[in-house]
């Protein structure tokens, strides 16, 4: 059976230096086979705060990490003998962010978050730093708009919402379906 840590350890190794950072790997049995599940995203390039939209990874960046993976998992026993299929994804927009890299990869997206002692609130990331972002709130009701911080240690819970249309779209370049590329790959040892 194969160690998730050495699976893990490999991954990284060989996506280190592609500008392709690992996310998540979970290898899970399937009938005769495993699925050898990766979740994948971009590297953030600052280590400061991030204040521009992060582009997604294109579909040729997920078939060129799909590339590099089964190469290396070929190369490797880690697996051992038993046939196994291999899918590269990108976390999409449906995954919850939990860590700050997930927040700093979404600036300019418009989130939902419920801090630990308030009430859910939905607004744009405009600035995310490794502890804490901002979130620019719309106008509603009787409540003017407003730019609010938000430490990441005193959010519960966060997502991404999907904007079919926004009048700025052209001007950010975001795109929510391009967070769901993903590749997958059959291999027999």
């Amino acid at each position: 059976m194969a160690s998730g840590t050495g699976v893990q350890e490999l991954i990284d190794s060989a996506l280190r230096g592609s500008g392709v950072v690992l996310e998540e790997v979970v290898v899970t049995p399937a009938g005769r086979r495993r699925v050898v599940k990766v979740v994948v995203d971009r590297e953030l390039t600052s280590e400061g705060d991030i204040t521009q939209t992060q582009s997604s990874l294109s579909l040729d960046e997920i078939a060129e990490a799909t590339r590099t993976l089964s190469d290396a998992l070929d190369e490797s026993d880690v697996l051992g003998e038993q046939p196994y299929t291999l899918e590269v994804t990108s976390p999409g927009v449906s995954r919850p962010l939990t860590a700050p890299g997930h927040f700093r990869r979404n600036v300019g997206r418009l989130v939902e978050l419920t801090p630990r002692d308030g009430e859910r609130v939905t607004g744009r990331i405009t600035r995310a730093s490794v502890d804490d972002l901002t979130l620019t709130i719309p106008a509603v009701k009787k409540n003017p708009a407003r730019d609010e911080s938000f430490a990441y240690a005193a959010i519960d819970h966060a997502d991404v919402q999907v904007e079919f249309s926004r009048k700025d779209d052209a001007e950010t370049d975001l795109d929510p379906t391009a967070a769901d590329a993903d590749a997958s790959t059959d291999k027999e040892n």
